[in-house]
């Protein structure tokens, strides 16, 4: 039976890897820290924030309000307010359909 490597998985990422996923600015995570209070990263010892994926989770629920739904940032605290797992699991449903639309389409494409 041969060996298998266990894969490493991150339990921390920094704010410029969180950015890099969404293809925003730091500056604008950092502003949604201090106006979202669900975005809690822990900071080390430098104060280098440090994303757990529970934290881009909801900076990704944030920014799909924000960015692509247009909510206000009131609006989008009153909707995380409501009902933040609710929230969380709609989005993730939103995205799991894009994500098969796109492979329809991808495959469409294919046999054409």
């Amino acid at each position: 039976m041969p060996y298998k490597e266990k894969e490493i998985e991150k339990k921390y990422f920094t704010i410029g890897e969180v950015a890099e996923q969404l293809g925003v600015a730091t500056s604008l995570i950092r502003f949604w820290e201090g106006e979202f209070d669900i975005i809690k990263p822990k900071k080390n010892r430098k104060g280098n924030r440090q994303f757990t994926k529970e934290d881009i989770k909801n900076v990704k629920l944030i920014y799909y309000l924000v960015k692509e739904r247009g909510f206000t940032l009131q609006g989008a605290r009153d909707f995380i307010k409501n009902d933040v797992e609710a929230a969380s699991n709609k989005i993730e449903l939103i995205h799991s359909l894009k994500n098969v639309r796109n492979f329809l389409v991808t495959l469409k494409q294919q046999l054409d």
